[in-house]
């Protein structure tokens, strides 16, 4: 196993095929100088300055950045607003009535939003937010489905000074509730249901439950999505609970945008981390729209009459950055679907791209795979001749599945921006700019201009070309995070005490001779599942919530599909009984607890977990035994027998499976 691996890993470094853009796409690209790197590194402050000329600003900035590492400030002194960049802008130009947001339902109802529809809708629950006590600086929590009112919401909020907090709809009632209680929300906006499969999704349900233990809000607004297909209405509690569409009904059409210091922050994401206990990713509201229209309109190489459909969840940064503010800051034409890849059958997402004429797309390695697993049938059902353009995000894509992509999709004559970046970064760091890069199957190419990264051993030495280490930023960029939301320590302490004056990403990478960056994924105890970011602890602490636990250690490993699957070790209680059963209802609490995306693929029962004699858990032996690999060194365990005995049980309950 390891030797198949190993062979794989030098496969990717070796890899020799490239694909150089066409002298047409070449010819009308957006970043068609490669001068633009030379300028970008010669002259940061200068070029970033330029890009943030493209936004209209209330005032003009002091100073363009400044850097006393970790702390920065971008465009300091200047005043701007989100929303009033996104869609008002738009709205008194020739734009508006050119269509803003595209939405298709998954029981296939769709709505079209022009930006001067748009502009309507978010001054009407901006409005409203203002009559429910909202103000500059109040945090609102959203939990809903992938339905325009998410997007609503969140530029409502950045059009009065509130702070939106986003929370995956996916996610349930605990962890809903750990987020707003973080953040001390005051309102949260959130719906009767949303579609998932054919089925609903009982957010608002979720939501009441969480709430037993919110003391901070104080209302909540409700999207009627489901009811309005026949369901049971649900129900309300009187004084607190109000339609969306009741409370947006008499609400005035006008609503002055509030001037935002740049540093002032725009919202607050949270992210998985390795304590368990969720991040509070802080973004501002100057460097972060500069960093996602630039990189928006260069990587994506985005044209007025583009149909453009990143398939992303708002509830994850990809959505923030790439469906909301990125593109409507550029004055896109961007889609929303609300349900998944495989619902009412496998093709429709093609058929979407057809329906619409998308001609850009961008979408995750994970679902790149579980199509290549349907079959070439799907997308060859369709027409995708209006597509020019396509991405990948959320982990590396590996070669096989970056070149049926290539030919099944795009069909040879689309390149492919492979990106790399994180919540935290808030824009893409690491990418193909389409007219300039000829391609490697599975590498994310090159850092975008002006962003310097560097792969350091544990000693912080530069690594050459083939040896892997940890990824780091050199420099600072305009959409990076500014802190944790309440806990500054944490924030220093995380991604900038093991290098100091450098940012650690997390990630492993490494460059091959021609200097190219291939990204090996997550170094620390944060799985990368289908691309969203979980904690192991966080899954451990479900698990051992069950009664029948004593004990668990929880460990990604690579998967086909998802790029890391869950596996959970589990100790149990005295008179707790090991069984099929049980492995099934652990699983389901676990899903309980955090969500579906976190539901353990594996769960092995051991009586002993592998620990050094100061009682830790050493996960990396047991990503070892996962992984096929040798095992490393094994001086530190209190038992050196338990290992062993884990390496047999594995292996043999694999083969049984």
């Amino acid at each position: 196993m390891m030797a198949v691996r190993q062979e794989k890993l030098e496969a990717l470094l070796n890899e020799t095929r490239l694909f150089a853009p066409s002298e047409k796409f070449r010819h009308g690209a957006n970043a068609g100088d490669p001068a633009i790197y030379q300028k970008a590194d010669a002259d940061l402050t200068g070029f970033w300055a330029e890009e943030a000329l493209r936004l209209d600003w209330f005032k003009r900035w002091d100073e363009v950045l400044e850097w006393n590492s970790p702390w920065v400030k971008w465009f300091n002194g200047g005043q701007l607003n989100a929303a009033y960049n996104c869609v008002d802008r738009h709205a008194a130009s020739l734009r508006r009535n050119k269509v803003a947001i595209i939405w298709e339902g998954e029981p296939g109802d769709a709505r079209l939003l022009t930006y001067g529809m748009l502009q309507r809708e978010v001054n009407r629950f901006a409005n409203a937010l203002k009559s429910l006590g909202v103000k500059k600086g109040d945090r609102v929590a959203i939990y809903l489905g992938m339905v325009p009112e998410l997007a609503i919401a969140m530029l409502a909020c950045a059009k009065i000074g509130a702070l939106h907090s986003v929370v995956f709809g996916g996610f349930s009632a605990e962890a809903l509730r750990d987020r707003i209680n973080d953040a001390q929300a005051k309102v949260l906006v959130t719906a009767d249901g949303a579609w998932r499969r054919g089925n609903v999704v009982p957010l608002k349900a979720n939501a009441d439950e969480a709430l037993k233990e919110t003391p901070s809000i104080e209302k909540v607004v409700v999207v009627n999505r489901v009811g309005r297909s026949g369901r049971a209405p649900v129900p309300m509690v009187a004084g607190r609970d109000v339609w969306w569409d009741g409370i947006i009904a008499d609400a005035p059409v006008e609503c002055a945008a509030e001037p935002m210091e740049a540093e002032d922050t725009l919202f607050i994401l949270y992210t998985s981390g390795t304590t368990g206990k969720p991040k509070g990713v802080v973004h501002t509201t100057g460097g972060y729209l500069v960093g996602t229209s630039t990189t928006h309109r260069y990587i994506f190489d985005l044209k007025e009459d583009d149909v453009y459909w990143c398939t992303a969840d708002i509830g994850w940064v990809t959505g923030h950055s790439y469906i909301v503010y990125g593109p409507l800051a550029n004055g896109a034409t961007t889609l929303m679907y609300e349900g998944t890849p495989d619902f009412p059958d496998r093709g429709r997402m093609w058929g979407i791209v057809e329906k619409y004429g998308v001609n850009v797309f961008y979408t995750a390695p994970t679902a790149i795979r579980s199509m290549m697993r349907w079959g070439t049938e799907w997308p060859a059902q369709h027409d995708l001749s209006s597509l020019r353009l396509l991405g990948t995000v959320g982990e590396p894509i590996n070669p096989e599945a970056w070149m049926w992509y290539h030919e099944n999709v795009g069909h040879t004559q689309c390149p492919i921006v492979d990106t790399w970046w994180q919540t935290e970064t808030g824009m893409i760091l690491i990418s193909p700019l389409p007219g300039l890069t000829a391609t490697k199957p599975g590498s994310a190419t090159r850092p975008f201009p002006g962003v310097q990264v560097d792969i350091l051993d544990e000693d912080g030495n530069s690594v050459g070309p083939g040896a892997g280490g940890n990824l780091v930023l050199t420099k600072p960029w305009p959409a990076m995070l500014r802190t944790i939301y309440g806990d500054p320590e944490r924030f220093v302490r995380q991604y900038w005490s093991r290098y100091p004056g450098k940012y650690l990403t997390g990630d492993g990478a490494k460059v091959d001779n021609d200097g190219y960056l291939w990204l090996m994924g997550r170094v620390d105890d944060v799985m990368n599942v289908a691309g969203h970011r979980i904690s192991t602890y966080e899954v451990e602490s479900a698990l051992v919530d069950h009664p029948s636990v004593a004990e668990a250690a929880v460990i990604g490993k690579t998967h086909d599909v998802k790029g890391q699957a869950i596996s959970a070790f589990v100790t149990l209680k005295e008179g707790a009984q090991m069984s099929e059963a049980l492995k099934e209802e652990l699983k389901q609490h676990v899903a309980k607890k955090i969500g579906a995306i976190a539901r353990p693929d594996d769960i092995f029962f051991t009586a002993e977990l592998p620990k050094t004699r100061s009682a830790k858990i050493m996960r990396r032996l047991l990503r070892d035994i996962a992984e096929g690999r040798a095992l490393g060194d094994t001086t530190t365990l209190a038992d050196p027998t338990v290992i062993a005995q884990l390496r047999d049980q594995y292996e043999s309950e694999g083969d049984a499976d």
